[in-house]
């Protein structure tokens, strides 16, 4: 899982090193090479989602929900709140105007919050927590109900259902704040995986797959047409649907248990990196190459920026979440403790 989480983020990485920055007009920094390639490294989040669905689910089982409610907060606000200030900071002070921030801008952004509102994400890439923000929400309402195999089950057909539903006209737009129909597919895979994993593969689980999967094909090619329209360019379409059948052909062989013999304990290391390198790759880099693309050999530009975005992702990680994550799990454990005697 750690493996395939480092893929994911080189794979982000990528897309807007060698594909979306030139071809957004950034930097004029040109692979023309690589970003046939690194094009369709946006699909990286597809695989994050059926990750988050599978271990989020795992991490809740036979937990509380106030015990649940502080994993969110302690896994995802620490580095996010270093990483939107350096973002801002970085983006003030050297983006001529290109990436503006206001003030309350950056006040709303540290809630992760901002989209309730329609408050403009600081970096583009931050639009995927609030995302998982909802989807953390829902499994709140799971620990609530009390998870069972059976009520996931339910839960994951009834989510499905109402997607379609959503997807067919039949329900108002404001129930995708909730319903998250662009991605929700990925979110149930990984919730019917977690089930595949703790008790073995079902018919109605593996049904699960077959139609989540079959939904992830549909709104990826939607999806893949409109990066194609916004970035003037074309994405093959049997491209995107092999990469989705990967995403769930590699996520099924996990969930079995095929490919625990190729664990590695340096994966570990390197996929807690991979939160904090998402979080400031993308607006950092892009004035990066805004600054430095008219100087310095493209080539070694983004390899450079690479190693650089690594290791700011490290010097959080080391800086800042593990040392302030059990801090704030410790404050907001004694203050879940207390609540019940007010």
């Amino acid at each position: 899982m750690d493996l395939l989480r480092i893929f994911a983020a080189v794979s982000v990485m990528a897309y807007h090193y060698l594909f979306s920055a030139y071809a957004g007009g950034l930097g004029g920094l040109h692979f023309p090479q690589a970003d046939m390639v690194a094009r369709y490294g946006y699909l990286g989040v597809d695989l994050f989602f059926t990750i988050s669905g599978f271990v989020v689910l795992l991490s809740a089982w036979d937990r509380s929900p106030r015990s649940f409610v502080s994993s969110p907060a302690v896994r995802l606000y620490p580095a996010y709140w270093v990483a939107v200030t350096l973002t801002t900071l970085v983006s003030v002070g050297f983006g001529e105007g290109r990436f503006p921030v206001s003030f309350p801008q950056y006040l709303a952004n540290l809630t992760m919050l901002n989209s309730l509102p329609d408050i403009e994400n600081i970096d583009v890439v931050y639009w995927t927590l609030w995302a998982e923000l909802r989807f953390y929400a829902l499994i709140l309402v799971l620990t609530w109900i009390g998870i069972t195999a059976h009520r996931v089950t339910i839960f994951c057909w009834a989510w499905l259902a109402a997607t379609f539903a959503f997807q067919a006209g039949l329900l108002p737009h404001a129930t995708d704040l909730v319903l998250n129909t662009q991605f929700s597919h990925y979110f149930v895979a990984g919730m019917a995986l977690c089930l595949i994993h703790r008790y073995g593969a079902t018919p109605q689980t593996l049904a699960l797959v077959g139609v989540a999967l079959g939904n992830a094909i549909y709104r990826a090619v939607g999806f893949a047409d409109r990066v194609g329209i916004r970035y003037h360019t074309e994405l093959h379409r049997p491209v995107v649907i092999a990469v989705v059948v990967a995403i769930f052909a590699i996520m099924l062989a996990v969930a079995l248990g095929v490919t625990q013999r190729l664990g590695r304990p340096w994966f570990a290391v390197l996929g807690a990196l991979t939160y904090p390198l998402y979080l400031v790759h993308a607006h950092i880099g892009f004035i990066i190459f805004e600054r430095l693309g008219d100087q310095v050999n493209h080539v070694l530009l983004v390899a450079a920026t690479m190693l650089l975005m690594t290791a700011v992702a490290a010097a959080l990680h080391y800086g800042v979440e593990r040392p302030l994550a059990p801090r704030l799990k410790r404050l907001l454990d004694r203050r879940a403790a207390y609540a019940p005697m007010k």
